[in-house]
């Protein structure tokens, strides 16, 4: 395996920090045996968390009106993986890579495979792409893709899905997600009722070619780029879709998918208690779906999400087996740093969210005590975690500090030397 930090940078860079980790770690263990907490057992339960992150993540975003490109930024799928590959090494729990297709798409699939081993990396879910038209391609999408009245259209939508599937085969992927931009901007565009029979009858052709052991991840988003209607527009669109498609279809919520103030994590509640609970796309939010970086905005939100995630792995029902992955648009920041810090804040509320007395919270809600129900989660939500997120990431091979770790490799610098520079962008308008 060759990867792209040396081993012996974080080494040393660690060995600067370790004293003051242990007896952090030690003086946290402390505190937290005194309310019967193992932080050993926390720890390790942080060790085997894991995110993905998106091969597309790897680059900057841009706004409606313009991209600015970052010097070194990735121009395909090999140095989008060595990027990844970065990410992973230093925070030790971004093991797989979400591609996107057709941006991704190579003539080997099998040697794709092999080279993100080598880099220490698999492959998460796989996404297709309806959502805008391609070089050759018969149809356009601008009035649709899975939902366009245009039978060419959805027929080469539902093909494009297929293929993804048949790519994510050969990564060895085990999820299709599917968004589709569908939608309209006027009233009286098109039918409601019959834009959603057009889009289910087509996603449950795609639903049919799946795998035995595959999931089909259906992500709504409320608005953008229609701006009037969205067929898959919320949670309620979303678990009815999964519902009517089949079993294996399961709902994913991308956290800036929805209006300002909406209570996110009573939607997975909500989703677990019926069997539909796929994954998550986790980003922040201010004003609209802005795929701000995670914990940016609002990390008691994110800490809300996984402790309600914490009931339901306590609770699995029909199973528990979300899919997570970081999807963000970083549009002013070095992406490899942005990710790096939403790993960390993703695995922070992940930790949080362990840390709540589940007898006693349970104990409050069943007596009406508000007060204490509140209190025990946010004597969890307190607790500084940082400690134990570096211990778990010491002991992985990862970095005490992994953005001062990243800066001083100087991987950006020396990329920006040796990967050709991208054009700029002017946006989508």
């Amino acid at each position: 395996m060759t990867l792209p930090i040396s081993a012996d940078l974080i080494a040393e860079h660690n060995a600067k920090g370790l004293e003051a980790l242990h007896e952090d770690y030690e003086a946290l263990g402390r505190k937290l045996a005194r309310t019967g907490i193992d932080i050993d057992a926390i720890k390790k339960r942080v060790a085997g968390f894991s995110v993905a992150v998106p091969s597309w993540g790897a680059g900057r975003g841009g706004t409606r009106f313009a991209k600015f490109p970052i010097a070194g930024e990735p121009t395909n799928i090999h140095e989008k993986l060595e990027d990844c590959s970065v990410i992973n090494q230093l925070s030790t729990v971004t093991p797989r890579v979400s591609p996107h297709f057709p941006w991704d798409k190579v003539s080997d699939f099998k040697a794709l495979r092999e080279e993100a081993s080598e880099l220490g990396l698999g492959w998460d879910a796989v996404n297709s792409n309806t959502f805008q038209d391609q070089v050759g391609q018969a149809h356009t999408y601008a009035n649709g893709s899975l939902s366009s009245q245009d039978a060419g259209a959805r027929q080469q939508a539902v093909d494009h899905n297929i293929e993804c599937i048949e790519i994510g085969q050969q990564l060895g992927s085990t999820d299709l997600t599917v968004w589709v931009g569908d939608g309209t901007n006027f009233p009286g565009q098109q039918d409601f009722a019959r834009s959603l029979d057009r889009y289910l009858d087509a996603a449950s052709q795609i639903y049919a070619a799946l795998p035995g052991d595959w999931r089909m991840l259906l992500e709504h988003k409320m608005f953008e780029p229609a701006f009037y209607s969205t067929v898959i527009s919320d949670w309620g669109s979303s678990i009815l879709a999964a519902q009517t498609i089949g079993e294996r279809c399961k709902c994913l919520v991308d956290l800036g998918h929805h209006a300002p103030n909406v209570n996110i994590e009573q939607i997975v509640a909500r989703l677990h208690r019926f069997g539909k609970l796929g994954g998550f796309h986790f980003n922040d939010s201010k004003y609209g779906d802005d795929d701000l970086d995670s914990g940016s905005i609002n990390p008691h939100q994110l800490f809300l999400v996984f402790n309600e995630l914490a009931e339901a792995e306590a609770n699995p029902r029909d199973g528990f087996n979300p899919s997570y992955m970081i999807d963000q648009s970083h549009n002013v920041t070095d992406p490899i740093e942005s990710m790096l810090s939403s790993a960390e804040a993703i695995a922070a509320c992940f930790a949080k969210a362990s840390l709540v007395d589940r007898a006693a919270l349970h104990g409050a809600q069943e007596a009406n005590d508000t007060m204490m129900a509140f209190q025990a989660l946010r004597r969890a939500y307190n607790v500084d975690v940082a400690p134990i997120l570096a211990m778990a990431r010491v002991e992985a091979g990862g970095a005490i500090d992994v953005l001062a770790a990243y800066r001083a490799s100087g991987y950006r610098a020396r990329k920006a030397q040796e990967r050709k520079a991208v054009g700029l962008g002017a946006g989508i308008v």
